[in-house]
């Protein structure tokens, strides 16, 4: 394997379908939340990227099979939104800048082909003190009040690193429009926490209300 390659398991019919990114990152708050929405939606896999540029190691099952490192497509037909979710258990080394541009190209044409026109990132922002908080950046102005409306925060001069970065903007370049929701977050740990705040604010500004509390870890 000298390039990303991607490898479809079924063709779900979704019109107009919103793509959702979650990866690792500051506290795990993207993937995580990616979790909760696939479990929640009950989303089905379709898909799966592979790539050279992710790290040189394999993860075991439960039933002690090697498995490659990818990243997972779902798609969730829902009654308002058209869904298809992707997280992963890594990302290529935030050394190797080239790897992911590359890595989020293949993503966006992928989104591309599926129909998507609309990208959300999730991923965690870190702070030094606790708060239950959801920042927003986005591919216009319009697009980020509309998100401040719903509750969100301007997340200003700053930076996102690695994919849940660089897939929006990649994606505004090539005329996609989205959003990425970033969790306020203290440390490197997992934060379940913040990523139920994420998740519960993404399925309200889907127009799915969430009130009961965070799902038990399995």
């Amino acid at each position: 394997m000298d390039k990303p390659y991607l490898r479809e398991i079924a063709k779900p019919a979704l019109e107009n379908p919103i793509f959702i990114q979650g990866l690792p990152g500051f506290g795990n708050v993207g993937r995580i939340a990616a979790h909760l929405l696939v479990k929640f939606c009950e989303a089905k896999p379709f898909a799966e990227l592979y790539s050279p540029s992710f790290p040189d190691y394999v993860s075991i099952t439960s039933k002690g099979i090697c498995q490659l490192p990818r990243y997972e497509f779902y798609s969730a037909p829902l009654e308002n939104n058209n869904l298809i979710i992707m997280t992963g258990e890594t990302q290529p080394s935030f050394e190797d800048v080239l790897a992911h541009y590359h890595v989020c190209s293949e993503i966006l044409d992928f989104a591309e082909k599926q129909g998507c026109r609309f990208i959300i990132t999730m991923g965690g922002v870190p702070i030094t003190e606790e708060k239950a908080q959801v920042y927003v950046a986005a591919t216009s102005p319009k697009l980020a009040a509309e998100f401040m409306e719903k509750g969100a925060v301007i997340y200003s001069k700053g930076k996102i690193v690695g994919g849940t970065g660089l897939t929006l903007a990649l994606g505004k370049e090539r005329g996609f429009e989205g959003v990425c929701l970033l969790g306020a977050t203290m440390g490197f740990k997992a934060d379940r926490g913040a990523a139920f705040h994420v998740f519960k604010f993404l399925m309200k500004a889907l127009g799915k209300e969430i009130k009961e509390g965070l799902p038990e870890k399995h």
